[in-house]
């Protein structure tokens, strides 16, 4: 049933014979068509520029050469996590691979999210075992 600010049901599109998803602008085709025959000439005009010093062009080539960073794996030693008693342990640990030079104190920040959801885990964990306790000695 429509709505009753609204003459389509639910799920119905306003427009059915509107713009196909996907489908991409006129003008961003007609320069992709322009400058197809160019790009090679655009790019050795920026790479002269860039080496001439300009540093638009090389921020250009730069960006266009280096991948973004990615994360790395680390291997390092961290103690098992079974309890929140273990925590001082783990956040010591990652202290002594950022002062050592091991990680770096931005992956550090990362570890120490995916320590502190484990230990939320573990704690909701230990608290329904404590609850299903509790309740099983009321019965």
């Amino acid at each position: 049933m429509p709505r009753e600010d609204s003459h389509f049901e639910p799920g119905q599109s306003g427009n059915p014979a509107g713009r196909p998803r996907g489908s991409r602008n006129r003008s961003t085709l007609a320069l992709e068509a322009i400058f197809e025959g160019e790009a090679e000439a655009l790019s050795r005009k920026a790479i002269e520029q860039a080496l001439a010093g300009d540093g638009g062009a090389m921020k250009l080539c730069l960006d266009r050469l280096l991948s973004p960073r990615r994360d790395r794996s680390i291997t390092f030693d961290l103690p098992t996590i079974e309890t929140a008693d273990d925590l001082p342990k783990a956040t010591a640990a990652l202290l002594r691979a950022v002062s050592s030079g091991e990680i770096t104190p931005s992956e550090a920040a990362d570890i120490g999210k995916a320590v502190s959801a484990h230990i939320d885990a573990i704690t909701a964990a230990d608290l329904s075992r404590r609850l299903a306790e509790i309740e099983g000695i009321r019965r």
